[in-house]
């Protein structure tokens, strides 16, 4: 996990903070957004024009604003300010969808979760382990063949793995720890 975070309300907003945005950048808003919004009902009555100045550097930080904001407020209103534990709680909030809920349950509750982002798409299927580019269909697939005490953590080696080495336009073949193991009829042609 390489988001900062010091509570489950912390990783639930870097994670919807996370979209189409590295985690580095993340990383560098979140100190100063948590110290103005320290809990949901603070972000709740945030002023838009404030928290997307503190977020802009994340792009889309418009209708990221509005979503954290919404959040803060669901989270308040129907949840006592506190971070749900289940899935079906997690993606009512709004901002919130399986990717999101599946950071969260994993790494602040424990609770087996495949995330599936671009990199674990990307990984997944060119190391044969699914065929279909629906984040959904992956999460299944995964869950299939991976006793569900792995979920997460194999889920993140996998992210790594894309962020790092099996990236999409130029993958670092010669460094891969799984090359011979991979069915990827392009590996090690860039």
């Amino acid at each position: 996990m390489e988001l900062d975070h010091r509570s489950p309300w912390e990783l639930l907003v870097a994670t919807i903070l996370s979209a189409q945005c590295t985690d580095q950048r993340v990383n560098q808003v979140t100190p100063s957004l948590f110290r103005r919004y320290r809990q949901p009902a603070e972000l709740a009555a945030a002023h838009l024009p404030e928290l997307e100045q503190l977020i802009r550097s994340t792009g889309f930080f418009k209708n990221k604003a509005k979503h954290l904001v919404a959040c803060g407020k669901a989270m308040t209103e129907r949840f006592g300010g506190q971070v749900p534990h289940t899935m079906e709680e997690l993606i009512t909030l709004p901002g919130v969808g399986r990717k999101t809920a599946n950071v969260v349950l994993g790494n602040a509750f424990g609770q087996p979760g495949i995330v599936v982002d671009t990199h674990v798409k990307r990984v997944a299927k060119r190391l044969g382990l699914t065929r279909s580019d629906n984040p959904e269909l992956v999460e299944q697939d995964l869950q299939r063949l991976l006793p569900k005490s792995q979920w997460t953590t194999v889920s993140q080696r996998l992210l790594l793995h894309g962020r790092y080495i099996c990236l999409a336009r130029k993958p670092q073949c010669h460094t891969c720890s799984v090359y011979r193991h991979c069915p990827w009829k392009e590996k090690g042609l860039q």
